[in-house]
C-alpha cells in the first residue's frame, strides 16, 4: 500500500497543494472535517495524472463559500441540492467541494439527498474504484479510507459497482464506465457488463437528469484525450443521448495533436497549463454557431464557458505583454513565460501568426533549454555548492538566468557570481602527533604482550620437563646440570622403540658418539605452539659445534646415552617414569626454547647461566665450556 502522505505530497502539482492548503485552512476555522474522494485518490493510487479535485466535507459546503472566496479561489458554479460548490483556485485547478451524504431514488434518476458521515457517503459512490478517501485533518492525516476494497479493484484494473442496481438507480453510470474504459484502459466487472447490457436493453438511459447529462459533457473537454472519449461515447450511441449535434466528425483532428505536443513542450520547461478550453474549442471547431450556443449553455460550470470564451482575449493580452520593450532582456522574457496565465501562453503559442511573437517561443522552447548545458556543476562542486543545500534549485536557476543574458563567460566571473552563495569551508581536521618515546613505549607493550601470550602457550611444555627433570624448581643442580637435549633423546627413545625396532638395531651397530662432542641433529620443523626464536638456538648446548648429519624427525638415538641418562628420574623428588603414563615427547630444539623462555624475565634481558637468580644475569658461555661441563655434573650427583 502506498504511503500516501508522500503521495500528496509529491504527485501533486505546486497548485493543487496550494488549494488543498486553503481549503484545510478553511475547514479548521469552521470546525469540519474534510476528505480528499472520488476521481483523486484513484488516479494518486493507480499512478494517473490527477487533473482534478474532489473533496468531501462533514457540513455544509456552501457556507464555506466566503471564506473560500476570502483565501482567492473563483466560484464556477453551485448545486443547491447535493450542497456542492465547483471552484477554480490559482493555477486553474478545478475543485469539487461536496457535502458528505446519502442517496435514496424515489425515480430512477431523480436523488434524494441525505446529509451524513463520511462512512456512508462512500458506500453510496458509483463504481468501489472511487469509493476511497483520504483522511486531510489534523492527527489522521494521509489516512486511507477503503470500506469497499476499491484498491484491490484499482490494481486488477477492474470497474465493479458499489451498488447492484446501480445503472438503474443513476443511469448516467452507464455514460461514465464508458468514459474510464476510454481513459484508463480498465475493463468492466463480469457481473458489472452484464447489469451494464441488461440497462441499455431496457433503455433506461431515457431516466438521465439535466444535471446529469450537463456533467458528463462538460467531463469530455476535461479529459486528457477528449476526442477518444468523443469517440467512444459516439459508438455506444450515448453522444446522441447527450447532444446529438456533437459529432466526432465536428472535432478538428490534426490541430487537437498540434495543441497537445505544445502542451508537451511547455510541460517540459515547467509551464503547466490546463487545455480544457482549448480543446473544447477544437473538439467543437466545426459545429455550426446555433449548436455550438446552445451546447455551452448546457455545460455544469458557467465559469469554464468563461474562461472557454475568453481565450482570444488572454492570448492578445499576453502577446502585448511579451512584445513589449521593457521585457526584451532574455532572463525577464523567460520569466514572463514562466509567472504568467499558463492557459494564455498555451493559447497564445497555438494561435499566434506574429512572426515576433514566433522567435520569443522558439527561445524559450529550444534554445534556452540548450543553456542549462553550461551550468558549470564542477566549479560549483569545488564551491562545496552542492544539492545538499536548501537553496540549490534557486543558485540553478539564476546561474540560467545569467547565462541567457550572456553572462559568466570566464571562470572568474563564474567564480565572482558564485561567492556569495559559496557555504564557509569545514574546519581543517585535527591530527594528535605522538612523540616518538610514545610510540617506543606502545611498541614495547605490544611486544611484552607477545612475550606473555607465547609464555602461556609453552606453559604446558614447562611443567612436562619439570616433571622429567624432577619436579621442584629449588632443585638446581638436576636443572643446571642435566642437559634437557639428553633427556629428550630418552624419551624419544622409550616412545619409538615398538615403532621403529628395524631402524633401532641398524643404529645399535654404530658406535656411540660421545656426549660432549655429540653431533646437532637437525633442527625438527616448528611445533604448534613454540614458534622459532633466535634465542632458541643459543640455549642449545651444542649449537657452535659440528654440523651433524640429516636423520629423519622421529629416528631415535643409540640405546647406549640413554642407559647412561637412566639414574636421572631417581634423584630427590623425581617421580619414576611409567611407560603406562608417558610425557609428551619433546623435540631438542623446542626444549631449548622452552628453557630459553623459562630463564628469561619479562623484559628482554641476556638470558643467564643460573635460572634460579635472574637478578644476577650472566650472557651464555661460549658453547664449547658449556659441553664440558654437562656430562661432570651427572657422575658428581650419583
Amino acid at each position: 500500500m502506498p504511503d500516501y502522505i508522500y503521495l500528496l505530497e509529491n504527485r501533486l502539482s505546486a497548485d493543487q497543494q496550494n488549494a488543498l492548503r486553503q481549503l484545510r485552512e478553511a475547514a479548521r476555522e469552521a470546525g469540519t472535517l474534510l476528505f480528499l474522494t472520488g476521481d483523486a485518490v484513484r488516479d494518486l493510487t493507480s499512478g494517473h495524472a490527477v487533473r482534478e479535485i474532489e473533496v468531501s466535507v462533514q457540513a455544509n459546503a456552501l457556507k464555506l463559500k466566503k471564506p473560500i472566496e476570502k483565501l482567492g479561489a473563483q466560484v464556477w458554479g453551485e448545486d443547491e441540492a447535493s450542497h456542492t460548490l465547483y471552484l477554480c483556485f490559482p493555477g486553474t485547478v478545478r475543485v469539487d467541494l461536496i457535502s458528505t451524504h446519502h442517496r435514496d431514488y424515489p425515480k430512477p434518476g431523480r436523488p434524494a439527498y441525505h446529509f451524513s458521515s463520511i462512512q456512508e457517503d462512500l458506500r453510496r459512490r458509483d463504481f468501489t474504484a472511487n469509493a476511497m478517501a483520504i483522511s486531510l485533518n489534523e492527527g489522521s492525516y494521509g489516512l486511507l479510507m477503503d470500506p469497499l476494497n476499491g484498491a484491490a479493484d484499482i490494481e486488477a484494473r477492474t470497474l465493479r459497482l458499489v451498488s447492484n442496481y446501480g445503472f438503474l438507480e443513476e443511469p448516467s453510470l452507464m455514460i461514465r464506465a464508458i468514459r474510464y474504459k476510454a481513459r484508463l484502459g480498465w475493463e468492466l466487472d463480469p457481473r458489472t457488463q452484464q447489469r451494464y447490457e441488461n440497462a441499455k436493453a431496457e433503455n433506461i438511459i431515457e431516466s438521465l437528469s439535466e444535471h446529469d447529462k450537463s456533467f458528463e459533457l462538460e467531463q469530455i473537454g476535461h479529459e486528457d484525450d477528449g476526442l477518444r472519449v468523443l469517440r467512444a461515447l459516439e459508438a455506444e450511441g450515448w453522444m446522441k443521448v447527450l447532444c446529438p449535434a456533437w459529432t466526432s466528425s465536428k472535432a478538428d483532428e490534426e490541430k487537437l495533436n498540434a495543441l497537445h505536443d505544445l502542451r508537451v513542450q511547455l510541460q517540459m520547461q515547467g509551464v503547466h497549463p490546463d487545455m480544457s478550453a482549448a480543446q473544447m474549442q477544437l473538439l467543437t471547431a466545426k459545429m455550426a454557431p446555433k449548436d455550438l450556443a446552445s451546447l455551452k449553455k448546457q455545460l455544469l460550470r458557467p465559469g469554464f464557458v468563461e474562461e472557454w470564451n475568453s481565450l482570444d482575449s488572454l492570448a492578445a493580452g499576453f502577446a502585448k505583454v511579451l512584445l513589449n520593450k521593457a521585457n526584451s532582456t532574455p532572463s525577464v522574457t523567460y520569466k514572463l513565460f514562466t509567472t504568467h496565465d499558463p492557459e494564455a501562453v498555451l493559447w497564445l503559442g497555438f494561435t499566434s501568426k506574429d512572426s515576433a511573437v514566433k522567435a520569443k517561443y522558439e527561445l524559450f522552447l529550444k534554445t534556452w533549454p540548450e543553456v542549462r548545458q553550461r551550468i558549470p556543476y564542477a566549479q560549483m562542486q569545488e564551491m562545496r555548492i552542492t544539492p545538499e543545500l536548501a537553496n540549490y534549485n534557486e543558485i540553478l536557476h539564476q546561474i540560467f538566468l545569467q547565462l541567457i543574458d550572456g553572462h559568466l563567460n570566464t571562470p572568474e566571473e563564474t567564480k565572482a557570481f558564485l561567492e556569495p552563495y559559496s557555504p564557509p569551508a569545514p574546519p581543517p581536521q585535527i591530527t594528535i602527533k605522538r612523540s616518538r618515546a610514545k610510540r617506543a613505549e606502545k611498541v614495547k607493550e605490544k611486544s611484552f604482550d607477545e612475550q606473555e601470550e607465547e609464555s602461556e602457550e609453552s606453559g604446558d611444555d614447562e611443567e612436562d620437563l619439570d616433571d622429567i627433570g624432577g619436579g621442584d624448581d629449588d632443585d638446581e643442580p638436576l636443572d643446571l646440570k642435566i642437559p634437557k637435549s639428553d633427556l629428550e633423546e630418552e624419551i624419544d627413545e622409550e616412545e619409538s622403540d615398538e615403532e621403529e625396532e628395524s631402524e633401532d638395531e641398524d643404529e645399535e651397530e654404530k658406535p656411540a658418539p660421545k656426549r660432549g662432542k655429540q653431533a646437532a641433529k637437525p633442527e625438527p620443523k616448528p611445533a604448534k605452539h613454540a614458534p622459532e626464536k633466535a634465542p632458541a638456538a643459543k640455549a642449545a648446548p651444542a649449537a657452535k659445534s659440528k654440523p651433524e648429519p640429516a636423520k629423519p624427525e622421529k629416528k631415535t638415538p643409540p640405546a647406549a646415552p640413554a642407559k647412561k641418562a637412566a639414574p636421572a628420574p631417581a634423584a630427590k623428588h623425581a617421580p619414576p617414569v611409567k611407560h603406562a603414563a608417558k610425557p609428551k615427547a619433546k623435540t631438542p630444539a623446542k626444549a631449548a626454547q622452552v628453557k630459553a623462555h623459562a630463564s628469561k624475565p619479562a623484559h628482554k634481558s641476556v638470558p643467564s647461566k643460573k635460572p634460579a637468580a635472574p637478578a644476577k644475569a650472566k650472557p651464555h658461555p661460549p658453547a664449547k665450556h658449556a659441553a664440558k661441563k654437562a656430562p661432570a655434573k651427572p657422575a658428581k650427583k650419583r
